[in-house]
């Protein structure tokens, strides 16, 4: 897919005064989006993400970081946290309270280049090369801000590090490119949240890439919240590096963007290595919202469990490509992956593929995928208790979703969620004694 002159010609405008080997990276990435161009339906990693309009799409660059505090507190997570706030892709100094723990430093990218330029020379690129897809080259030529993670051997963060992106409604649409660094010190333990959220009516394009490092026997929970409104392009890259004894548990949870795509790669490296994915993505009117996982079990003794739930209603259409890739000689691994996905209309999709490919013999894997719609009985049953219809509907959706919600340690995350999929509630219901009823 040929690429707008716009951007064209973005991709040449190297940032003034920066090292010579970040530009060398930029050029790198320009080359290689020059070359290939943006995925079409031809390519089969977007064969059900229609890409088209992206070509014809005019995006600028943001100005200013400009935003008032009324409308942060609208948007953000109520959350004691380290928090870093970036509008539009730049980072707003006044409205992040840092808040420092011992032993992890956080900052903006711009911030670290400052610093230690070899150590960030080192892991940008490193994980999520520029040929992993178009989107990760775009990226590449054209970060302009980020974050630097960096936390020390055997420390445990009490509080979270939360990372808010905010999304304006422009006069024009704009397009970011964040990326971010995380770097897992031995034996340490943290929670790291990403949170992607546009004002109604914002109309831009977020194109992120994060690239995780844990060294050994660290443990990171990854949480990954995206509320864009439904006019935005959002696209997202996670790409996690895990030695000996590491365990990540990522969430990944959709609830907004006109088109989505979220691809996640974790490398299990090294014996005792352990991951856990969670998706949740919930999908509306015309919104289109792509998951792409895959985990490479690399070593002998490395466990993988994957659990996402889709649910879909209007026109919305979900795709799931779940793939667990077991290395030759890499014996005595468990894997397990399911995808289950819920339709509230006749009219919306989902195109889904588990996929197993293993290479060893002692191993033990499982994939499955399921298709559904509420059961009516069901419905009957709360209503005949004296519960409407919608409400009846958006409990029994909420219980759908609560296998991976419950697993959620923040009730901000939780609260945005169940809003989301079910509206707001009364507080008389229970939604564990619901799943637990046998009588639905």
């Amino acid at each position: 897919m040929s690429l707008p002159d716009t951007l064209v010609k973005r991709l040449h405008e190297a940032p003034v005064g920066e090292p010579e080997w970040l530009a060398e990276k930029r050029r790198a990435g320009a080359l290689h989006l020059e070359t290939v161009g943006f995925p079409t339906r031809r390519d089969e990693a977007w064969k059900y993400t229609d890409m088209s309009r992206f070509s014809s799409l005019e995006f600028g660059q943001a100005d200013s970081a400009e935003l008032d505090q009324a409308r942060l507190d609208a948007l953000k997570l109520d959350i004691d946290a380290c928090r870093l706030v970036f509008v539009d892709g730049l980072f707003n100094a006044e409205l992040s309270d840092p808040a420092p723990s011992a032993g992890v430093t956080v900052m903006p990218l711009s911030q670290a280049l400052e610093g230690d330029q070899h150590a960030i020379s080192e892991q940008l690129g490193q994980l999520t090369g520029i040929d992993f897809s178009a989107f990760t080259a775009l990226n590449t030529a054209l970060t302009g801000e980020g974050v630097v993670v960096n936390i020390g051997k055997g420390q445990a963060i009490e509080k979270p590090i939360y990372l808010l992106f905010i999304s304006r409604n422009n006069s024009a649409p704009v397009m970011s490119h964040p990326r971010i660094l995380v770097r897992c010190g031995g034996e340490s333990e943290a929670t790291l949240i990403e949170h992607y959220v546009g004002e109604q009516d914002a109309a831009n394009l977020t194109n992120v890439v994060t690239e995780i490092e844990m060294s050994p026997a660290s443990r990171l929970s990854h949480y990954k919240l995206q509320e864009a409104s439904q006019s935005e392009y959002h696209v997202a890259s996670i790409q996690v590096d895990q030695k000996r004894d590491t365990n990540f548990t990522s969430h990944n949870l959709n609830l907004g963007g006109a088109v989505v795509r979220n691809d996640i790669v974790t490398d299990l490296n090294d014996e005792n290595a352990t991951v856990d994915l969670l998706g949740l993505f919930f999908g509306q009117d015309r919104q289109h919202i792509d998951n792409h996982t895959k985990v490479n079990h690399n070593a002998p003794r490395t466990y993988s469990n994957e659990n996402y739930k889709g649910i879909l209603d209007g026109r919305a259409r979900g795709v799931f490509n779940g793939r667990v890739y077991i290395k030759r000689d890499a014996q005595q691994v468990l894997g397990y992956q399911s995808n289950a996905n819920l339709l509230l209309s006749d009219r919306a999709e989902i195109d889904t593929k588990p996929e197993l490919e293993i290479y060893a013999d002692d191993v033990q894997c499982s994939h499955g995928t399921t298709t559904g719609q509420l059961d009516e009985n069901a419905i009957f049953a709360l209503r005949a208790r004296g519960i409407d219809e919608q409400m009846a509907r958006g409990l029994l959706t909420l219980a759908f979703a609560n296998e991976v919600m419950q697993r959620i340690r923040h009730g901000a995350l939780t609260d945005r969620v169940e809003r989301a999929v079910a509206g707001k509630l009364p507080d008389r219901f229970n939604l564990e004694s619901l799943v637990e009823d046998t009588s639905l």
